[in-house]
């Protein structure tokens, strides 16, 4: 997929001088950027959730039978 992307002069200076430095597209360093950037703020649903029951004064399992009881 291509993407549009507004950069300043300055940045597309510094992108070109690490292309050339690294033999690598300017293409590839935007690419790596962004997966960097991805895993960096990469939250799984279990570590989203981890806590969520802490405050409360209720037992998680005894809560659990309750409701599954209710059934």
């Amino acid at each position: 997929m291509r993407a549009l992307i507004d950069m300043t002069d300055a940045q597309v200076d510094a992108l070109d001088t690490l292309a050339k430095r690294e033999r690598r597209s300017r293409a590839a360093l935007i690419r790596a950027a962004i997966d960097g950037y991805l895993a960096r703020h990469r939250h799984t649903q279990v570590e989203d959730g981890f806590g969520l029951w802490g405050k409360r004064k209720v037992d998680g399992l005894a809560y659990q039978e309750k409701v599954r009881g209710e059934w």
